[in-house]
């Protein structure tokens, strides 16, 4: 499983002109996920997200989490970060899980964040999406479930 983590001000997703999903500041999550993943990656991710230590303290260090800080989280699932582009100017998604596989681990993430607190809202799985964000710092984080050290 593969996620871009940003911090952010406010974020939201819509879908055909819907708006389906918010989060007030917090993290934005682009979720991908592997045709090798399987739950364990899912927890993996979600236990390293909501404890990063990317949010401010009263000294300026970035060194409180999502779940210090009670923040939301928006997240949405996005297989093309499971392309491969290192040949050709064409990216492969061979890697990429297929859709029923990958929307009961996208959702096992999403229940797994929201079992520790955290306010989650998500895409809507399988459609196209236009996900709005002010990105905060900004930070981003890349996070691989297969790259664990």
């Amino acid at each position: 499983m593969r996620a871009v983590v940003q911090r952010t001000l406010q974020s939201s997703v819509t879908s055909a002109g819907e708006l389906v999903g918010t989060a007030a500041h917090g993290l934005t999550v682009l979720l991908g996920v592997a045709r090798e993943d399987g739950p364990a990656d899912a927890v993996y991710l979600a236990e390293k997200i909501v404890n990063l230590r990317i949010f401010e303290d009263n000294k300026g260090k970035m060194n409180r989490s999502l779940l210090d800080f009670g923040g939301e989280m928006l997240v949405v699932s996005q297989f093309t970060l499971c392309g491969d582009a290192r040949r050709g100017r064409r990216p492969s998604f061979t890697e990429a899980a297929a859709p029923e596989l990958a929307e009961l681990l996208y959702t096992d993430f999403v229940r797994h964040v929201e079992r520790q607190g955290i306010t989650v809202g998500t895409g809507r799985f399988r459609t196209e999406m236009v996900v709005s964000l002010e990105n905060d710092g900004p930070v981003t984080i890349l996070l691989d479930s297969r790259k664990t050290f």
